[in-house]
């Protein structure tokens, strides 16, 4: 069972959120919410937003279900890169210098792991006996 929230058109560098990102990829959906909380990064409370309204989705699509919060953890978080603002600057002898305003596309994907068993072989190889 899983469930994702989107947030769009984040004005903050793809770049400087993927930092944040990669943090909490793969952590308990609890914990990296109390890692962000103290994170200085603006980032971070984007990040924990999307955390909890994708932990909110899941809650509204499972009602009849009971969710073990010890075993929900961050399955996917992506950050994409949207639209660019563009600005110039001028400087000297008539000329301008770009000013480019990136902003980003944050998915989140909250859910309990897969229950298959990891292969310890990589697809093609051969087992030796």
């Amino acid at each position: 069972m899983e469930a994702r929230a989107k947030r769009k058109y984040l004005r903050i560098s793809p770049r400087k959120m993927r930092i944040v990102a990669d943090v909490v990829r793969g952590k308990n959906a609890q914990q990296a919410i109390d890692t962000l909380e103290f994170m200085p990064q603006k980032a971070a409370a984007m990040v924990r937003r999307a955390i909890q309204d994708a932990y909110g989705n899941l809650i509204d699509q499972n009602q009849d279900e009971r969710i073990d919060d010890e075993r929900l953890i961050v399955k996917t978080i992506m950050v994409d890169q949207a639209p660019v603002i563009k600005r110039f600057r001028p400087v000297s002898r008539g000329r301008a210098h770009p000013i480019l305003k990136r902003s980003s596309h944050l998915t989140v994907v909250v859910g309990t792991p897969d229950e298959k068993e990891p292969r310890s072989i990589r697809q093609g190889e051969r087992v030796e006996d």
